[in-house]
């Protein structure tokens, strides 16, 4: 049997994945609006509330989809769309892909043609998101629960820890940015595109506090992520 990456078995197992989504959604909906209407919750209130998190959930989607046709030329259409569609982690799927890829030897600008490389970084990508599976439910409420009580005695210090945090998250990307640096002007591209995405978040950043522009505080990040994306194919087209 020939090996192929968009096989209908794959997106026929794409489309129970979707279903099953799109079932869960429906149902935890309903016992929302269920659950608000016992509250005596004004249907208005409702209403404006759905199509709120509707409207806010349109810039992820747009990065998440992307992802999606950017994993789709290297893995295919079904694999990506099927993780995507149950994580939606853009950033873990593309390192956990690129990571796995390169310790096979592959470059993730062309398709894969071999079979035990796919299988090879299929499993490297549910592996590596497992942990947080089983860690977050046993600890989560532990972690909450201890950044809380240093942020009510030290504000400040909270707040500089939970800066510490998430640079420590951003630092785990880096290796993958600088890593093509010596392969000359093209290999800064990803820095070009890290420093360009900064740029986006710092200008939704000022614009937020100076401005009171409160609705980017939920567009910022996939602005950041749909400009980085987009700087990165324009600057990809001219350098290289």
């Amino acid at each position: 049997m020939k090996f192929n990456l968009n096989s209908n078995f794959l997106f026929m197992i794409g489309g129970c994945v979707f279903t099953f989504v799109i079932a869960q959604s429906v149902f935890f909906l309903y016992r929302a609006i269920k659950q608000a209407k016992i509250m005596g919750m004004d249907r208005a209130v409702i209403k404006s509330t759905i199509i709120s998190s509707a409207a806010f959930s349109i810039a992820p989607a747009l990065s998440i989809l992307l992802g999606v046709l950017s994993l789709s030329k290297f893995l295919g259409l079904p694999l990506p769309w099927i993780r995507l569609s149950i994580l939606g982690a853009l950033t873990y799927e593309l390192t956990a892909a690129a990571s796995a890829a390169s310790s096979v030897g592959i470059s993730v600008t062309e398709q894969i043609t071999n079979p035990q490389a796919y299988t090879t970084i299929a499993w490297v990508m549910t592996l590596g998101i497992i942990p947080g599976v089983i860690l977050i439910p046993l600890f989560l409420k532990k972690i909450q629960g201890g950044l809380i009580s240093q942020k009510n005695r030290d504000r400040i210090w909270g707040e500089h820890f939970m800066t510490a945090i998430f640079l420590g998250m951003i630092s785990a990307f880096l290796g993958m940015v600088f890593a093509t640096v010596r392969k000359g002007i093209a290999g800064w591209i990803p820095v070009f595109v890290l420093i360009f995405s900064a740029i986006v978040m710092v200008c939704c950043g000022l614009a937020i506090k100076k401005y009171n522009v409160k609705w980017l505080e939920d567009y910022a990040l996939p602005f950041s992520i749909l400009g980085g994306m987009a700087f990165a194919i324009l600057t990809t087209h001219i350098l290289v």
